[in-house]
């Protein structure tokens, strides 16, 4: 299978994917997954691609490892900082916490964020498509593929981020308009981290490095949402 009709391939399974795990959750979430997750890095070896195209070559985890553990420690250092200081803390509020409890809070911390979200979306974006693309645009172009789609996987999730933010309501309002709005801010900004995500994986060449900081910035939000509730 050549580079191009395996990326292809791969938006297709990515496509189906979002779709299924917009309506999904529990179980068949995590199951989704992990299954998806294996069938494009079964895409990328048809490709000829290799685990170290994927970013993960066993030579580079421990590297990988040491640069999560620094980033997980970074990003529970600024949200310490800003749920303490009165100014920043409502942006770490969110009504989609208040229904509960302390150990559906724990599940999502350490089972559905890092293999219901972590695991597919770094396997997919900064792992088979950077791989992928890296091989023919080099990282330039691999992190530019990557970075757009993972914004554009975010525009269902986000379909009612301006209602379930305080913070963004009370920019935004209740409304189609504001909706949009916050649609379009949540793609440019999942872009963005992208951008970031591409070049932990770049800098350390491991994909545990924006595993570690995408887990971090996920489930330490859901734990400092949760306590501020």
């Amino acid at each position: 299978m050549g580079t191009w009709p395996a990326v292809a391939l791969t938006v297709a399974v990515l496509v189906a994917a979002n779709w299924l795990l917009h309506r999904w959750s529990g179980p068949a979430e995590l199951v989704t997954a992990v299954a998806v997750s294996a069938v494009l890095l079964g895409v990328l070896r048809r490709a000829g691609g290799t685990l170290a195209d994927a970013g993960l070559a066993p030579g580079t985890l421990g590297r990988g490892a040491r640069w999560a553990l620094a980033l997980i420690g970074l990003v529970g250092l600024v949200y310490l900082a800003g749920a303490l200081l009165p100014g920043t803390r409502e942006l770490f509020e969110d009504r989609r916490y208040a229904g509960l409890d302390g150990g559906e809070v724990a599940l999502r911390v350490f089972v559905y964020v890092p293999v219901g979200t972590v695991l597919l979306e770094e396997t997919a974006f900064r792992g088979v498509l950077y791989g992928l693309v890296a091989r023919v645009r080099g990282p330039v172009g691999a992190t530019a593929v990557s970075s757009l789609l993972f914004g554009l996987w975010h525009v269902l999730p986000s379909l009612h981020l301006s209602t379930a933010k305080p913070a963004l309501t009370t920019v935004l309002g209740d409304s189609a308009a504001g909706a949009a709005v916050a649609i379009g801010g949540a793609v440019l900004f999942t872009a963005a981290a992208g951008v970031l995500f591409c070049e932990l994986r770049r800098r350390s060449g491991s994909l545990l490095a924006p595993m570690g900081l995408h887990w971090a910035v996920n489930a330490l939000g859901y734990a400092v949402g949760f306590l501020l509730r």
